[in-house]
Protein backbone atom coordinates (compact mmCIF):
# COMPACT_ATOMS: atom_id res chain seq x y z
CA UNK A 1 0.00 0.00 0.00
CA UNK A 2 1.17 3.52 -0.85
CA UNK A 3 0.93 6.69 1.27
CA UNK A 4 -0.88 9.36 -0.01
CA UNK A 5 2.17 11.65 0.43
CA UNK A 6 4.31 9.65 -1.69
CA UNK A 7 2.34 8.82 -4.69
CA UNK A 8 3.97 5.48 -6.68
CA UNK A 9 6.61 6.81 -9.61
CA UNK A 10 5.16 6.34 -12.80
CA UNK A 11 7.38 4.40 -15.65
CA UNK A 12 9.10 6.68 -18.18
CA UNK A 13 7.80 7.91 -20.68
CA UNK A 14 8.89 5.54 -24.26
CA UNK A 15 11.74 7.12 -25.85
CA UNK A 16 11.91 8.63 -29.15
CA UNK A 17 11.82 5.66 -31.95
CA UNK A 18 14.55 7.40 -33.92
CA UNK A 19 16.71 8.19 -30.69
CA UNK A 20 16.63 4.56 -29.85
CA UNK A 21 17.81 3.80 -33.55
CA UNK A 22 20.46 5.88 -33.23
CA UNK A 23 21.63 4.41 -30.03
CA UNK A 24 21.27 0.75 -31.75
CA UNK A 25 23.48 1.61 -34.73
CA UNK A 26 26.51 3.16 -32.51
CA UNK A 27 26.24 -0.08 -30.43
CA UNK A 28 26.77 -1.65 -33.75
CA UNK A 29 29.30 0.24 -34.98
CA UNK A 30 31.03 -0.46 -31.52
CA UNK A 31 30.80 -4.06 -32.13
CA UNK A 32 32.06 -4.31 -35.37
CA UNK A 33 34.95 -2.09 -34.47
CA UNK A 34 35.67 -4.22 -31.14
CA UNK A 35 35.36 -7.16 -33.87
CA UNK A 36 37.69 -6.23 -36.59
CA UNK A 37 40.13 -5.23 -33.70
CA UNK A 38 40.07 -8.94 -32.80
CA UNK A 39 40.23 -9.94 -36.09
CA UNK A 40 43.53 -8.21 -36.93
CA UNK A 41 44.83 -9.13 -33.81
CA UNK A 42 43.99 -12.79 -34.83
CA UNK A 43 45.42 -12.25 -38.36
CA UNK A 44 48.87 -11.05 -36.63
CA UNK A 45 49.45 -13.81 -34.26
CA UNK A 46 52.52 -15.20 -34.33
CA UNK A 47 50.30 -18.61 -33.98
CA UNK A 48 48.30 -20.33 -36.13
CA UNK A 49 44.38 -20.13 -33.89
CA UNK A 50 41.20 -22.08 -34.75
CA UNK A 51 38.21 -22.88 -32.62
CA UNK A 52 35.29 -25.40 -32.99
CA UNK A 53 31.58 -25.41 -31.82
CA UNK A 54 30.27 -28.01 -29.95
CA UNK A 55 29.81 -30.35 -32.85
CA UNK A 56 33.15 -30.01 -34.04
CA UNK A 57 32.27 -27.46 -36.87
CA UNK A 58 34.98 -24.66 -37.54
CA UNK A 59 33.97 -21.47 -36.42
CA UNK A 60 36.75 -19.65 -37.32
CA UNK A 61 40.64 -20.03 -38.12
CA UNK A 62 43.04 -17.35 -39.17
CA UNK A 63 45.78 -16.77 -41.87
CA UNK A 64 48.51 -18.46 -40.05
CA UNK A 65 46.67 -21.40 -39.25
CA UNK A 66 46.27 -21.90 -43.54
CA UNK A 67 49.53 -21.50 -43.79
CA UNK A 68 51.12 -23.82 -41.41
CA UNK A 69 48.75 -26.93 -42.85
CA UNK A 70 49.58 -25.78 -46.19
CA UNK A 71 44.96 -26.09 -46.55
CA UNK A 72 43.10 -24.04 -48.87
CA UNK A 73 40.91 -21.13 -48.32
CA UNK A 74 37.66 -23.40 -49.21
CA UNK A 75 38.62 -26.44 -47.02
CA UNK A 76 39.29 -23.83 -44.02
CA UNK A 77 36.11 -22.20 -43.94
CA UNK A 78 33.24 -21.93 -40.96
CA UNK A 79 31.28 -24.72 -40.79
CA UNK A 80 33.20 -27.21 -42.09
CA UNK A 81 33.79 -30.51 -39.54
CA UNK A 82 36.89 -31.56 -38.03
CA UNK A 83 36.90 -34.63 -40.25
CA UNK A 84 37.24 -32.96 -43.56
CA UNK A 85 39.96 -30.39 -42.13
CA UNK A 86 41.87 -33.56 -40.88
CA UNK A 87 41.42 -35.39 -44.19
CA UNK A 88 42.98 -32.31 -45.99
CA UNK A 89 46.07 -31.91 -43.59
CA UNK A 90 49.39 -33.63 -44.67
CA UNK A 91 51.57 -35.39 -42.16
CA UNK A 92 50.89 -37.60 -39.22
CA UNK A 93 50.35 -37.43 -35.25
CA UNK A 94 53.83 -38.24 -33.47
CA UNK A 95 54.31 -41.45 -31.22
CA UNK A 96 54.66 -38.77 -28.51
CA UNK A 97 51.48 -37.19 -28.98
CA UNK A 98 49.37 -40.29 -29.25
CA UNK A 99 51.09 -41.45 -26.15
CA UNK A 100 49.49 -38.47 -24.09
CA UNK A 101 45.60 -39.24 -23.44
CA UNK A 102 43.10 -36.42 -24.21
CA UNK A 103 40.39 -34.96 -21.56
CA UNK A 104 37.84 -37.25 -20.34
CA UNK A 105 34.78 -36.47 -22.76
CA UNK A 106 32.51 -33.69 -21.42
CA UNK A 107 35.16 -32.35 -19.50
CA UNK A 108 37.09 -29.14 -19.78
CA UNK A 109 41.26 -29.54 -20.13
CA UNK A 110 43.97 -29.16 -22.61
CA UNK A 111 45.93 -31.39 -24.29
CA UNK A 112 49.51 -31.08 -26.39
CA UNK A 113 49.57 -32.61 -29.64
CA UNK A 114 52.38 -33.01 -32.20
CA UNK A 115 51.98 -33.15 -35.53
CA UNK A 116 55.08 -34.52 -38.12
CA UNK A 117 54.14 -33.37 -42.06
CA UNK A 118 54.81 -34.49 -45.28
CA UNK A 119 57.80 -32.29 -45.47
CA UNK A 120 59.54 -32.98 -42.54
CA UNK A 121 57.98 -30.06 -40.21
CA UNK A 122 57.21 -30.19 -36.67
CA UNK A 123 53.89 -28.78 -35.34
CA UNK A 124 52.83 -28.25 -31.96
CA UNK A 125 48.70 -28.19 -30.77
CA UNK A 126 47.67 -27.21 -28.10
CA UNK A 127 43.66 -27.84 -27.70
CA UNK A 128 41.74 -25.97 -24.98
CA UNK A 129 38.30 -27.89 -24.60
CA UNK A 130 35.18 -26.32 -22.81
CA UNK A 131 33.03 -28.53 -20.86
CA UNK A 132 30.02 -27.74 -24.10
CA UNK A 133 32.27 -29.42 -26.57
CA UNK A 134 33.88 -26.46 -28.16
CA UNK A 135 37.81 -26.09 -28.29
CA UNK A 136 40.23 -23.32 -29.22
CA UNK A 137 43.58 -24.51 -30.66
CA UNK A 138 47.58 -22.37 -31.45
CA UNK A 139 49.19 -23.99 -33.64
CA UNK A 140 53.22 -23.51 -33.44
CA UNK A 141 55.58 -24.31 -36.32
CA UNK A 142 58.76 -25.69 -33.92
CA UNK A 143 60.63 -27.03 -36.32
CA UNK A 144 63.60 -24.91 -36.32
CA UNK A 145 63.34 -24.31 -32.86
CA UNK A 146 62.98 -28.42 -32.40
CA UNK A 147 66.60 -28.47 -34.90
CA UNK A 148 68.14 -25.69 -32.42
CA UNK A 149 67.56 -28.24 -29.74
CA UNK A 150 68.97 -30.71 -31.30
CA UNK A 151 71.93 -28.92 -32.05
CA UNK A 152 72.75 -27.62 -28.32
CA UNK A 153 71.61 -31.31 -27.17
CA UNK A 154 74.28 -33.11 -29.50
CA UNK A 155 77.27 -30.37 -29.14
CA UNK A 156 76.75 -31.55 -25.73
CA UNK A 157 77.29 -35.04 -25.84
CA UNK A 158 79.90 -34.72 -29.31
CA UNK A 159 82.85 -33.06 -29.89
CA UNK A 160 82.88 -30.09 -32.00
CA UNK A 161 85.44 -31.01 -34.50
CA UNK A 162 85.12 -34.81 -34.98
CA UNK A 163 81.72 -35.30 -34.29
CA UNK A 164 82.11 -38.06 -32.30
CA UNK A 165 80.94 -38.83 -28.84
CA UNK A 166 82.97 -36.99 -26.11
CA UNK A 167 83.79 -38.10 -22.77
CA UNK A 168 80.67 -37.75 -21.02
CA UNK A 169 78.88 -40.23 -23.63
CA UNK A 170 81.74 -42.65 -23.19
CA UNK A 171 81.45 -42.66 -19.69
CA UNK A 172 77.53 -43.80 -20.21
CA UNK A 173 78.19 -46.06 -23.10
CA UNK A 174 81.33 -48.53 -20.64
CA UNK A 175 78.67 -48.30 -18.01
CA UNK A 176 75.99 -49.43 -20.63
CA UNK A 177 78.67 -52.32 -21.70
CA UNK A 178 79.72 -52.82 -17.80
CA UNK A 179 75.62 -53.86 -17.46
CA UNK A 180 76.13 -56.17 -20.79
CA UNK A 181 78.89 -57.68 -19.16
CA UNK A 182 77.46 -58.62 -16.21
CA UNK A 183 75.05 -60.66 -17.95
CA UNK A 184 77.89 -62.75 -19.98
CA UNK A 185 78.86 -59.93 -22.63
CA UNK A 186 82.28 -59.74 -23.49
CA UNK A 187 83.70 -56.05 -23.16
CA UNK A 188 86.76 -54.33 -24.11
CA UNK A 189 88.23 -50.95 -23.70
CA UNK A 190 90.94 -49.63 -26.22
CA UNK A 191 92.36 -46.11 -25.65
CA UNK A 192 94.69 -44.68 -28.56
CA UNK A 193 97.36 -42.00 -28.47
CA UNK A 194 98.48 -40.65 -32.28
CA UNK A 195 101.79 -40.60 -32.44
CA UNK A 196 103.92 -37.76 -34.39
CA UNK A 197 100.82 -35.40 -34.29
CA UNK A 198 102.15 -32.48 -32.78
CA UNK A 199 104.96 -32.25 -35.54
CA UNK A 200 102.01 -32.14 -38.09
CA UNK A 201 100.46 -29.38 -36.33
CA UNK A 202 103.61 -27.56 -35.91
CA UNK A 203 104.86 -27.89 -39.48
CA UNK A 204 101.26 -27.21 -41.01
CA UNK A 205 99.36 -25.22 -38.73
CA UNK A 206 96.26 -26.05 -36.66
CA UNK A 207 94.03 -25.77 -39.58
CA UNK A 208 96.17 -29.00 -40.47
CA UNK A 209 95.81 -30.86 -37.47
CA UNK A 210 92.27 -30.45 -37.13
CA UNK A 211 91.43 -31.63 -40.61
CA UNK A 212 93.83 -34.49 -39.88
CA UNK A 213 91.64 -35.22 -37.10
CA UNK A 214 89.32 -35.46 -38.75
CA UNK A 215 90.10 -37.91 -41.21
CA UNK A 216 91.29 -40.08 -38.38
CA UNK A 217 87.69 -39.98 -36.94
CA UNK A 218 86.45 -41.17 -40.14
CA UNK A 219 89.29 -43.83 -40.55
CA UNK A 220 88.56 -44.97 -36.74
CA UNK A 221 84.32 -45.12 -37.49
CA UNK A 222 84.73 -47.62 -40.66
CA UNK A 223 87.15 -49.63 -38.33
CA UNK A 224 84.63 -50.58 -35.46
CA UNK A 225 81.09 -52.31 -36.22
CA UNK A 226 78.01 -50.77 -35.53
CA UNK A 227 77.89 -52.06 -31.68
CA UNK A 228 81.09 -50.88 -31.10
CA UNK A 229 81.27 -46.65 -29.85
CA UNK A 230 84.26 -44.51 -31.00
CA UNK A 231 84.90 -41.63 -28.73
CA UNK A 232 87.39 -38.66 -28.55
CA UNK A 233 88.71 -37.77 -24.91
CA UNK A 234 90.57 -35.03 -26.00
CA UNK A 235 93.10 -33.90 -28.36
CA UNK A 236 94.60 -36.62 -29.71
CA UNK A 237 93.31 -39.07 -27.95
CA UNK A 238 90.11 -41.79 -28.47
CA UNK A 239 88.70 -44.33 -26.94
CA UNK A 240 86.80 -47.28 -28.54
CA UNK A 241 84.67 -49.25 -26.53
CA UNK A 242 83.85 -53.03 -28.34
CA UNK A 243 81.00 -55.22 -27.15
CA UNK A 244 80.76 -58.86 -28.40
CA UNK A 245 82.64 -61.41 -29.58
CA UNK A 246 85.38 -63.29 -28.45
CA UNK A 247 88.10 -61.51 -25.95
CA UNK A 248 90.42 -61.24 -26.41
CA UNK A 249 91.21 -62.15 -29.71
CA UNK A 250 88.22 -59.55 -30.42
CA UNK A 251 90.16 -56.35 -29.15
CA UNK A 252 93.74 -57.63 -30.34
CA UNK A 253 92.25 -57.84 -33.88
CA UNK A 254 90.75 -54.76 -33.65
CA UNK A 255 93.76 -52.67 -32.44
CA UNK A 256 95.42 -54.23 -34.86
CA UNK A 257 93.02 -53.03 -37.77
CA UNK A 258 93.48 -49.51 -35.87
CA UNK A 259 97.23 -49.41 -36.34
CA UNK A 260 97.69 -50.56 -39.72
CA UNK A 261 94.84 -47.84 -40.87
CA UNK A 262 96.23 -44.99 -38.88
CA UNK A 263 99.72 -46.19 -40.32
CA UNK A 264 98.55 -45.25 -44.02
CA UNK A 265 99.33 -41.72 -45.33
CA UNK A 266 97.13 -39.02 -44.91
CA UNK A 267 96.54 -36.15 -47.43
CA UNK A 268 96.24 -32.56 -46.50
CA UNK A 269 95.86 -29.64 -48.68
CA UNK A 270 98.24 -31.66 -50.93
CA UNK A 271 101.13 -32.52 -48.13
CA UNK A 272 101.13 -36.14 -47.45
CA UNK A 273 101.86 -36.90 -44.27
CA UNK A 274 102.75 -40.24 -42.08
CA UNK A 275 101.27 -40.50 -38.16
CA UNK A 276 100.58 -44.01 -36.38
CA UNK A 277 98.69 -44.82 -33.04
CA UNK A 278 99.11 -46.52 -29.70
CA UNK A 279 96.76 -48.38 -28.04
CA UNK A 280 95.82 -49.71 -24.46
CA UNK A 281 93.57 -52.56 -24.13
CA UNK A 282 91.68 -53.34 -20.55
CA UNK A 283 89.43 -56.36 -19.81
CA UNK A 284 85.76 -56.77 -18.33
CA UNK A 285 85.72 -57.54 -15.69
CA UNK A 286 88.99 -58.78 -14.90
CA UNK A 287 91.03 -55.41 -15.64
CA UNK A 288 88.37 -53.10 -14.11
CA UNK A 289 84.28 -53.16 -12.79
CA UNK A 290 83.67 -49.57 -13.13
CA UNK A 291 84.12 -47.22 -15.79
CA UNK A 292 86.84 -45.09 -13.53
CA UNK A 293 89.06 -48.11 -12.97
CA UNK A 294 88.94 -49.57 -16.69
CA UNK A 295 89.73 -45.93 -18.12
CA UNK A 296 92.35 -45.66 -15.96
CA UNK A 297 94.23 -49.20 -16.43
CA UNK A 298 93.60 -49.15 -20.32
CA UNK A 299 95.09 -45.93 -19.97
CA UNK A 300 98.33 -47.57 -17.80
CA UNK A 301 98.28 -49.99 -20.52
CA UNK A 302 98.65 -47.32 -23.38
CA UNK A 303 101.39 -45.54 -21.28
CA UNK A 304 103.00 -48.98 -21.48
CA UNK A 305 102.30 -49.20 -25.82
CA UNK A 306 104.24 -45.72 -26.26
CA UNK A 307 107.12 -46.76 -24.25
CA UNK A 308 107.59 -49.84 -25.81
CA UNK A 309 108.34 -47.98 -29.26
CA UNK A 310 104.90 -46.47 -30.30
CA UNK A 311 102.50 -48.16 -33.14
CA UNK A 312 102.07 -51.12 -30.89
CA UNK A 313 99.34 -52.30 -28.64
CA UNK A 314 99.35 -53.41 -25.19
CA UNK A 315 97.03 -55.04 -22.94
CA UNK A 316 96.92 -54.21 -19.04
CA UNK A 317 98.90 -55.98 -16.67
CA UNK A 318 98.53 -55.53 -12.71
CA UNK A 319 102.36 -55.12 -12.37
CA UNK A 320 101.71 -51.78 -14.09
CA UNK A 321 99.65 -50.11 -11.37
CA UNK A 322 102.88 -51.01 -9.08
CA UNK A 323 105.11 -49.15 -11.33
CA UNK A 324 102.90 -46.16 -11.40
CA UNK A 325 103.21 -46.35 -7.68
CA UNK A 326 106.57 -46.42 -7.76
CA UNK A 327 106.21 -43.51 -10.46
CA UNK A 328 104.35 -41.25 -8.16
CA UNK A 329 106.73 -42.32 -4.90
CA UNK A 330 109.84 -41.02 -6.69
CA UNK A 331 107.68 -37.86 -7.95
CA UNK A 332 106.85 -36.69 -4.64
CA UNK A 333 110.46 -37.82 -3.33
CA UNK A 334 111.62 -35.63 -6.19
CA UNK A 335 109.06 -32.91 -5.01
CA UNK A 336 110.67 -33.28 -1.40
CA UNK A 337 114.34 -33.16 -2.62
CA UNK A 338 113.53 -29.87 -4.57
CA UNK A 339 112.45 -28.62 -0.90
CA UNK A 340 115.09 -29.80 0.68
CA UNK A 341 118.37 -29.23 -1.66
CA UNK A 342 119.34 -32.21 -2.42
CA UNK A 343 121.08 -31.98 -5.39
CA UNK A 344 124.63 -31.16 -6.32
CA UNK A 345 126.91 -30.45 -9.17
CA UNK A 346 129.77 -32.58 -10.83
CA UNK A 347 131.61 -31.54 -13.33
CA UNK A 348 133.91 -33.94 -16.06
CA UNK A 349 136.40 -31.68 -17.90
CA UNK A 350 136.94 -31.36 -21.55
CA UNK A 351 140.47 -31.25 -22.77
CA UNK A 352 142.16 -29.63 -25.81
CA UNK A 353 143.73 -32.21 -27.93
CA UNK A 354 146.48 -30.36 -28.57
CA UNK A 355 147.66 -28.69 -25.33
CA UNK A 356 146.43 -31.21 -23.49
CA UNK A 357 144.43 -28.11 -21.32
CA UNK A 358 141.18 -28.02 -20.06
CA UNK A 359 139.29 -25.76 -21.59
CA UNK A 360 135.66 -26.60 -20.50
CA UNK A 361 134.01 -28.43 -18.06
CA UNK A 362 129.87 -29.82 -18.57
CA UNK A 363 127.97 -29.59 -15.16
CA UNK A 364 126.30 -32.78 -14.26
CA UNK A 365 123.60 -32.60 -11.76
CA UNK A 366 123.61 -35.75 -8.80
CA UNK A 367 120.77 -36.15 -6.52
CA UNK A 368 122.00 -36.87 -3.13
CA UNK A 369 119.08 -38.77 -1.62
CA UNK A 370 119.10 -39.25 1.65
CA UNK A 371 118.46 -43.59 1.44
CA UNK A 372 118.97 -45.06 -2.04
CA UNK A 373 122.57 -42.97 -2.06
CA UNK A 374 123.73 -41.13 -5.33
CA UNK A 375 120.80 -40.92 -7.64
CA UNK A 376 122.18 -40.27 -11.24
CA UNK A 377 120.36 -38.26 -13.91
CA UNK A 378 118.99 -41.32 -15.77
CA UNK A 379 117.10 -42.21 -13.13
CA UNK A 380 115.27 -38.98 -12.64
CA UNK A 381 115.61 -36.53 -15.61
CA UNK A 382 112.58 -38.08 -17.61
CA UNK A 383 110.12 -38.00 -14.68
CA UNK A 384 111.37 -34.00 -13.81
CA UNK A 385 110.09 -33.32 -17.49
CA UNK A 386 107.15 -35.17 -17.64
CA UNK A 387 105.86 -33.54 -14.39
CA UNK A 388 107.55 -30.05 -15.43
CA UNK A 389 109.94 -30.28 -11.83
CA UNK A 390 112.92 -29.76 -14.45
CA UNK A 391 111.83 -26.03 -14.61
CA UNK A 392 113.01 -25.34 -10.93
CA UNK A 393 115.95 -27.86 -11.03
CA UNK A 394 117.18 -25.99 -14.29
CA UNK A 395 116.64 -22.70 -12.86
CA UNK A 396 118.99 -24.24 -9.80
CA UNK A 397 121.77 -26.04 -11.91
CA UNK A 398 122.35 -22.52 -14.07
CA UNK A 399 122.36 -20.29 -11.01
CA UNK A 400 124.83 -22.58 -9.33
CA UNK A 401 126.96 -23.83 -12.09
CA UNK A 402 127.89 -20.46 -13.08
CA UNK A 403 128.74 -19.62 -9.38
CA UNK A 404 131.02 -22.76 -9.43
CA UNK A 405 132.69 -21.46 -12.38
CA UNK A 406 133.87 -18.06 -11.12
CA UNK A 407 137.02 -19.73 -9.52
CA UNK A 408 138.09 -21.11 -12.56
CA UNK A 409 139.99 -19.50 -15.10
CA UNK A 410 138.93 -17.25 -17.64
CA UNK A 411 139.56 -19.71 -20.18
CA UNK A 412 137.66 -22.21 -19.13
CA UNK A 413 134.34 -22.69 -19.89
CA UNK A 414 131.11 -23.60 -18.69
CA UNK A 415 128.28 -26.18 -20.02
CA UNK A 416 125.27 -26.70 -18.94
CA UNK A 417 122.06 -29.08 -20.35
CA UNK A 418 119.14 -27.52 -20.99
CA UNK A 419 115.67 -29.49 -21.40
CA UNK A 420 113.54 -28.90 -24.58
CA UNK A 421 110.67 -29.10 -21.43
CA UNK A 422 112.78 -25.79 -20.77
CA UNK A 423 112.44 -24.33 -23.67
CA UNK A 424 108.95 -24.83 -24.29
CA UNK A 425 108.26 -23.11 -21.36
CA UNK A 426 110.23 -19.86 -22.08
CA UNK A 427 111.91 -20.48 -19.17
CA UNK A 428 115.40 -20.90 -20.89
CA UNK A 429 116.33 -17.37 -21.66
CA UNK A 430 114.92 -15.94 -18.18
CA UNK A 431 117.06 -18.61 -15.97
CA UNK A 432 120.13 -17.93 -17.99
CA UNK A 433 120.23 -13.99 -18.11
CA UNK A 434 119.03 -14.38 -13.91
CA UNK A 435 121.67 -16.41 -13.12
CA UNK A 436 124.41 -14.20 -15.25
CA UNK A 437 122.98 -11.10 -13.65
CA UNK A 438 123.27 -12.88 -10.03
CA UNK A 439 126.48 -14.11 -10.52
CA UNK A 440 128.59 -11.72 -12.49
CA UNK A 441 129.82 -14.85 -14.52
CA UNK A 442 130.51 -13.36 -18.69
CA UNK A 443 128.20 -14.45 -20.98
CA UNK A 444 130.99 -15.76 -22.87
CA UNK A 445 131.89 -18.35 -20.78
CA UNK A 446 128.40 -19.79 -20.51
CA UNK A 447 127.85 -22.46 -22.88
CA UNK A 448 124.15 -24.29 -23.38
CA UNK A 449 124.06 -27.89 -24.52
CA UNK A 450 120.71 -28.94 -26.31
CA UNK A 451 120.04 -32.57 -28.13
CA UNK A 452 118.91 -32.91 -31.45
CA UNK A 453 115.72 -33.90 -30.25
CA UNK A 454 115.07 -30.53 -28.69
CA UNK A 455 115.03 -29.32 -32.26
CA UNK A 456 112.25 -30.55 -33.57
CA UNK A 457 110.13 -30.01 -30.40
CA UNK A 458 108.44 -26.83 -31.36
CA UNK A 459 111.08 -25.43 -33.81
CA UNK A 460 109.96 -21.80 -33.97
CA UNK A 461 109.84 -21.50 -30.39
CA UNK A 462 113.76 -22.72 -29.63
CA UNK A 463 115.59 -21.49 -32.51
CA UNK A 464 113.84 -18.00 -31.17
CA UNK A 465 115.43 -18.22 -27.71
CA UNK A 466 118.69 -19.81 -29.42
CA UNK A 467 119.33 -16.67 -30.90
CA UNK A 468 118.55 -14.36 -28.28
CA UNK A 469 120.64 -16.33 -26.13
CA UNK A 470 123.25 -16.25 -28.66
CA UNK A 471 122.78 -12.16 -29.08
CA UNK A 472 123.36 -12.31 -25.25
CA UNK A 473 127.55 -13.96 -25.84
CA UNK A 474 126.06 -17.21 -24.55
CA UNK A 475 127.23 -20.21 -26.37
CA UNK A 476 125.43 -23.05 -28.37
CA UNK A 477 126.30 -26.83 -28.23
CA UNK A 478 124.84 -29.41 -30.08
CA UNK A 479 125.49 -32.63 -27.70
CA UNK A 480 125.26 -36.67 -29.05
CA UNK A 481 125.52 -35.11 -32.59
CA UNK A 482 125.20 -37.97 -34.72
CA UNK A 483 122.62 -40.31 -32.97
CA UNK A 484 119.10 -38.60 -33.69
CA UNK A 485 118.06 -36.24 -36.53
CA UNK A 486 120.90 -34.59 -37.74
CA UNK A 487 121.00 -32.98 -41.42
CA UNK A 488 122.96 -30.05 -42.58
CA UNK A 489 119.71 -27.50 -42.68
CA UNK A 490 119.61 -27.65 -38.52
CA UNK A 491 123.58 -26.82 -38.65
CA UNK A 492 122.88 -23.98 -40.93
CA UNK A 493 119.49 -22.93 -39.16
CA UNK A 494 120.56 -23.12 -35.81
CA UNK A 495 123.20 -21.07 -34.40
CA UNK A 496 125.41 -23.56 -32.92
CA UNK A 497 129.19 -22.67 -31.98
CA UNK A 498 129.91 -25.98 -30.70
CA UNK A 499 129.69 -30.32 -31.69
CA UNK A 500 130.01 -33.13 -29.69
CA UNK A 501 130.32 -35.96 -31.23
CA UNK A 502 128.43 -38.83 -29.63
CA UNK A 503 130.14 -41.63 -27.81
CA UNK A 504 128.52 -44.03 -30.47
CA UNK A 505 131.02 -43.00 -32.63
CA UNK A 506 134.48 -43.49 -30.53
CA UNK A 507 133.50 -47.06 -28.84
CA UNK A 508 134.11 -49.09 -31.97
CA UNK A 509 136.79 -46.21 -33.30
CA UNK A 510 139.99 -48.47 -33.16
CA UNK A 511 138.42 -51.60 -35.07
CA UNK A 512 136.16 -49.49 -37.20
CA UNK A 513 137.60 -46.87 -40.15
CA UNK A 514 134.28 -46.11 -41.79
CA UNK A 515 133.88 -44.31 -38.10
CA UNK A 516 137.07 -42.44 -38.65
CA UNK A 517 135.81 -41.55 -41.28
CA UNK A 518 132.45 -39.75 -39.96
CA UNK A 519 134.60 -38.12 -37.26
CA UNK A 520 137.02 -36.92 -39.31
CA UNK A 521 134.34 -35.42 -42.11
CA UNK A 522 132.58 -34.11 -39.15
CA UNK A 523 135.74 -32.33 -37.96
CA UNK A 524 136.27 -30.62 -41.86
CA UNK A 525 132.18 -29.60 -41.45
CA UNK A 526 132.81 -28.16 -38.18
CA UNK A 527 135.54 -26.53 -39.01
CA UNK A 528 134.32 -24.56 -42.40
CA UNK A 529 131.36 -23.45 -40.40
CA UNK A 530 133.37 -21.79 -37.79
CA UNK A 531 132.36 -24.60 -34.94
CA UNK A 532 134.44 -25.73 -32.51
CA UNK A 533 134.02 -30.67 -32.06
CA UNK A 534 134.75 -32.35 -28.82
CA UNK A 535 134.60 -36.49 -29.16
CA UNK A 536 132.53 -37.41 -26.15
CA UNK A 537 132.97 -41.13 -24.33
CA UNK A 538 136.55 -41.84 -24.56
CA UNK A 539 137.38 -44.46 -22.10
CA UNK A 540 140.15 -46.38 -23.11
CA UNK A 541 143.78 -45.70 -24.80
CA UNK A 542 143.12 -47.16 -27.98
CA UNK A 543 139.91 -44.82 -28.51
CA UNK A 544 141.86 -41.80 -27.54
CA UNK A 545 145.01 -43.14 -30.53
CA UNK A 546 142.33 -43.74 -32.91
CA UNK A 547 140.48 -40.50 -32.82
CA UNK A 548 143.51 -37.97 -31.89
CA UNK A 549 144.61 -37.39 -35.45
CA UNK A 550 140.93 -37.43 -37.32
CA UNK A 551 140.90 -33.19 -36.52
CA UNK A 552 138.75 -32.62 -34.09
CA UNK A 553 139.34 -29.91 -31.12
CA UNK A 554 139.07 -31.51 -27.94
CA UNK A 555 137.73 -34.57 -25.74
CA UNK A 556 135.91 -35.17 -22.85
CA UNK A 557 135.37 -38.88 -21.40
CA UNK A 558 136.36 -40.80 -18.12
CA UNK A 559 139.65 -41.94 -19.34
CA UNK A 560 141.06 -38.52 -18.77
CA UNK A 561 138.29 -37.05 -16.10
CA UNK A 562 135.55 -38.36 -14.76
CA UNK A 563 132.66 -36.58 -13.18
CA UNK A 564 134.04 -34.77 -9.87
CA UNK A 565 132.68 -32.13 -7.14
CA UNK A 566 134.01 -28.45 -8.02
CA UNK A 567 136.55 -28.25 -5.34
CA UNK A 568 138.43 -31.29 -6.54
CA UNK A 569 138.28 -29.47 -10.24
CA UNK A 570 141.09 -26.56 -9.52
CA UNK A 571 143.60 -29.39 -9.21
CA UNK A 572 142.83 -30.77 -12.84
CA UNK A 573 142.51 -27.25 -14.35
CA UNK A 574 146.24 -26.16 -12.98
CA UNK A 575 147.89 -29.15 -14.57
CA UNK A 576 147.41 -29.66 -18.72
CA UNK A 577 147.44 -33.20 -19.37
CA UNK A 578 150.97 -34.16 -21.59
CA UNK A 579 149.73 -36.70 -24.63
CA UNK A 580 152.02 -39.55 -24.43
CA UNK A 581 151.44 -42.56 -24.11
CA UNK A 582 153.17 -43.08 -20.68
CA UNK A 583 151.13 -40.70 -19.53
CA UNK A 584 147.90 -42.14 -19.93
CA UNK A 585 145.98 -43.72 -17.07
CA UNK A 586 146.77 -47.33 -16.91
CA UNK A 587 143.94 -47.60 -14.50
CA UNK A 588 141.15 -45.93 -16.75
CA UNK A 589 141.84 -49.19 -19.29
CA UNK A 590 138.27 -50.42 -18.76
CA UNK A 591 136.52 -48.08 -16.68
CA UNK A 592 132.87 -48.83 -15.40
CA UNK A 593 130.73 -46.35 -17.32
CA UNK A 594 128.46 -44.17 -14.87
CA UNK A 595 125.47 -41.91 -15.91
Amino acid sequence: MQCADHPAELPPAAADPASAAEQLQAQNLALRNELDLLRDALERMPHGMCAFDGQDRLVIANARYRKIWCLPDEVVRPGATFRQIMDATPGRETAASRSRPPPASGSEGTRWREWQLDDGRLVEVVVSRRADGSCVALHEDVTEQRQAQERINFLARHDLLTGLPNRGVLREEIERALVGNRRGEPMALLCLDLDRFKPVNDTYGHAAGDALLKQVAQRLRECVREADVVARVGGDEFAVVQRGGVQPAGSSSLAQRIIEVLCRPFELEGHVVHIGTSVGIALAPHDGEDPETLQRNADLALYRAKSDGRGTLSYFEPEMNDRIEARRGLENELRSAINERQFALAYQPRFDLRSGQVVGVEALLRWQHPKRGVVQPGDFISLAEETGLILPMGRWVLEQACRDALSWPGHVTLSVNVSVVQFLHGAVLPDVMHALAATGLPARRLELEITESTMIKDTPTVLAALHALRDKGVRIALDDFGTGFSSLSHLRSYPFDHLKIDRSFVRDAPERPDLCAIIRGVAVLAEGMNMQTTIEGVETAEQLRAVRPLGCGAVQGFLLGRPMPAAALAGVIAKPTEWCEPCLPPQQQNPQRAG
